[in-house]
């Protein structure tokens, strides 16, 4: 399913930033003091299509961030569940092993129970 996808979105989207980058090849000033925007020594001259492409990198870039920082309660949720995953099997070995020592027949369990 996933070179289906590549092969419809992928190759003609390829195609398309490529015709821009070669229709938009002008000069492009941008200026890096907001003071006095005609100094040209904080200015640069990339071609249009960079400028474009270094938008939409830092927009992915930062929207990503963004993602990542909102989902940091669920992953923390998910951490936390993990250890009580964790604490809970050692008690039940642990449990079990006392209940084995005891003699009362007690074994491990080999996964979860179904009850009818």
């Amino acid at each position: 399913m996933s070179k289906v996808l590549w092969v419809v979105l992928g190759i003609p989207l390829g195609i398309v930033l490529v015709a821009l980058g070669v229709a938009n090849r002008e000069p492009l000033t941008v200026s890096l003091d907001p003071f006095r925007p005609g100094n040209p020594d904080l200015s640069i001259h990339p071609p249009l299509f960079l400028a474009f492409f270094g938008v939409l990198a830092a927009g992915v870039l930062i929207g990503g961030v963004a993602a990542w920082i909102s989902q940091h309660k669920t992953r923390r949720a998910l951490h936390l569940a993990k250890q009580d995953v964790s604490r809970l099997q050692r008690e039940l070995d642990l449990a079990v092993a006392d209940r084995a020592s005891a003699g009362t027949g007690l074994t491990a369990l080999s996964g979860p129970r179904r009850v009818a």
